[in-house]
């Protein structure tokens, strides 16, 4: 193969411009290291974008970005726009009649209004809170656990649906240890919101950095394989407008997951006991997601409405309440958010479909006179998580120069786009501690 030209070599290489891609990405470059991000669509934001119809902004995936935590903290790092606006109420909680806020009475206030087993169940979340001891074995499901304590269809639905809203599994599927270190160490009733040109914004804002600190971003570009010389990634083939590009590393990111890194390798160039661990943990979920509009405000919760008595759907998301800017004048603009049975592994779309729509018109008075403006269903290769929390791999690889970021390398209990951010920076902090790259084109090399 020709070698790469001086143009074509890169400090480091990032494939894909996922949320956990761009995070790493301006990372990197905010540091000094000349940075190339290669991504197959022609847009930013991967999983987590947002996709025009008709005027409406919907997101293709994530819809809520964290405030005040490690996403707006690396915003402000690299001196990227955050443009996120916080409902003035983030969640309700629809319990039987009543839609609570919780903000200030937290988990007593929702527990109490359901079940005379509330302080159990509330003395239990709180021995989980300090005491390692008092978290159960990865073995016991949430679903299970909360059984120790309370057999209400409406507090199991409840957590059944935080399970889901968080992590896209449903509670029988997601170990309690993983719910409660969750809810009681990291980010529980946490403060997050919306951005008015939907979720892809965030990431255009980020993406806009790296040119301005001596990166590129090649969008309709393919990463086809990477090159291990020595045991290390030296670059990679890019098929870039109809021609194969040659491009040079000192290190490379992955966001496009444990097991599709592996396939941009050889058969042999990673161990086989490594390639068996990313066989075991290639666990994606599966979410459906049914965007809607109305003329009519249909819905009164301004942010995210969670239910403890569904079907399926575990959310409906306000956003022109909020943000205007993401429907044309005169529509407000929804989704309905469902985990599938099961969550990992095959189901039937269409009675999943069915049932998301059953529950929508139970609970939204209107919704069927409401314009269906997408249904999607996230699954397989675009899952919501590529892996189920707790049982991630850890974001180096065998090769010492390659890393994975993203939801397929989360740590512990965490998820979605806060994960996304906090595994890339681990990635870029370990690369600094390690590696002195000789930096290209004769830039001094990063701080």
């Amino acid at each position: 193969m020709p070698d790469p030209t001086p143009d074509s070599t890169f400090d480091a290489l990032v494939v894909g411009a996922g949320a956990g891609g761009l995070f790493a990405a301006a990372r990197l470059a905010h540091a000094g290291y000349r940075t190339l991000v290669v991504e197959r669509l022609d847009k930013v934001g991967g999983r987590a974008s947002t996709t025009e119809i008709d005027g409406f902004r919907v997101n293709d995936g994530a819809i809520v970005i964290e405030v005040g935590g490690i996403t707006e903290e690396t915003f402000a790092e690299v001196g990227a726009e955050f443009d996120v606006r916080a409902p003035a109420v983030p969640v309700l909680y629809r319990v039987g009649s009543k839609d609570l806020d919780v903000t200030r009475g937290g988990w007593g206030l929702l527990l109490s209004q359901m079940t005379r087993q509330g302080a159990k169940l509330l003395s239990g979340i709180g021995a989980a809170r300090t005491d390692d001891d008092a978290l159960p074995g990865e073995e016991l499901s949430t679903a299970d656990w909360v059984a120790r304590f309370s057999t209400n269809d409406a507090v199991q639905g409840v957590f059944r649906n935080m399970c889901a809203a968080v992590f896209a599994v449903s509670s029988d599927e997601l170990p309690a240890r993983v719910f409660l270190t969750y809810f009681t160490r990291k980010s529980a009733f946490k403060r997050f919101g919306f951005c008015p040109d939907g979720t892809i914004g965030v990431w255009e804002s980020l993406a806009a950095t790296l040119p301005r600190n001596g990166g590129e971003i090649w969008l309709s570009s393919q990463v086809e394989a990477l090159h291990l010389v020595d045991g290390r990634i030296t670059g990679a083939t890019v098929l870039r407008e109809g021609r194969r590009v040659e491009v040079g590393c000192s290190v490379a990111v992955s966001d496009v997951g444990p097991a599709a890194t592996v396939e941009l390798l050889g058969p042999d160039d990673l161990p086989a006991d490594y390639r068996e661990q990313v066989r075991i943990t290639d666990r994606p979920c599966s979410m459906l997601a049914l965007n809607f509009a109305s003329r009519e405000r249909l819905v009164d919760a301004p942010g995210m409405l969670l239910f403890s008595t569904s079907r399926r759907l575990c959310y409906v998301a306000n956003f022109t309440d909020t943000c205007p800017e993401m429907a044309p004048p005169g529509w407000n603009l929804y989704v309905g958010g469902s985990v599938p049975k099961p969550a990992v592994g095959d189901f039937d779309e269409a009675a999943e479909i069915e049932l998301l729509t059953t529950d929508l018109r139970e609970q939204v008075p209107g919704f069927d006179g409401a314009r269906i403006l997408s249904t999607a269903v996230m699954r397989d290769g675009w899952p919501p998580q590529r892996a189920v929390a707790g049982y991630d791999l850890t974001p180096q690889t065998p090769i010492p120069n390659l890393w994975n970021v993203g939801d397929g390398v989360k740590e512990y209990a965490n998820g979605g786009t806060t994960a996304c951010a906090e595994t890339a920076k681990i990635v870029v902090d370990r690369i600094r501690a390690q590696f002195s790259l000789r930096v290209s084109a004769g830039r001094p090399p990063p701080a």
